[in-house]
């Protein structure tokens, strides 16, 4: 089987359950910053290794994701196509991220005022997804999305990016005291 299909040499890509939209369309940029956040996410299991206690909730997270990104390359006709879970984001889904960030919250110190990202790599790399599910969340504003929790769920995984990171950061590193930066 060849990876290659040439369908795209035109500028468009294929939706799910059909249909064909310009690859700079709103919802195929909503699902390539996502893919960038899977990605990123990726780095920081590989980085947490599979002994970590977020390794399992990041590859929860990357599971996640593959919804997301089947419910925005369906186009509107085609939505009563989804199954809630498998194609299509759910309550539950954003319902369970606000409660991986209450678990999170309750055993780490977090920062009371912005900090500087980089304590180490885990932390560094879930703060680079992080901002990268900031930019998907703000292309999904614009993707005409309506009727979707796509923009909560990307909402709710940034807070989770964060509370991951400065978990994993211990300490963090407050930007008032870069000393001679100030």
């Amino acid at each position: 089987m060849k990876i290659y299909t040439r369908a795209g040499d035109d500028g468009t890509t294929g939706l799910l359950y059909g249909g064909r939209v310009r690859k700079d369309a709103g919802p195929i940029e909503v699902n390539g910053a996502v893919d960038e956040a899977q990605a990123f996410l990726g780095a920081a299991r590989a980085e947490a290794g599979v002994d970590h206690p977020l390794a399992e909730t990041i590859l929860g997270l990357e599971r996640d994701l593959w919804v997301l990104m089947a419910e925005v390359a369906t186009s509107p006709e085609n939505r009563s196509k989804l199954t809630p879970g498998a194609s299509m984001v759910t309550d539950d889904m954003v319902t369970a991220l606000e409660s991986a960030i209450d678990a999170i919250m309750a055993v780490t110190q977090m920062p009371t005022e912005f900090v500087v990202p980089g304590e180490n790599r885990l932390a560094a790399t879930l703060d680079v997804a992080r901002t990268v599910v900031r930019r998907a969340e703000r292309l999904a504003v614009t993707a005409g999305l309506e009727s979707s929790l796509v923009v909560a769920y990307l909402n709710r995984l940034s807070d989770l990016c964060w509370a991951m990171a400065r978990s994993a950061a211990g300490a963090s590193t407050p930007v008032r005291s870069l000393g001679k930066h100030n």
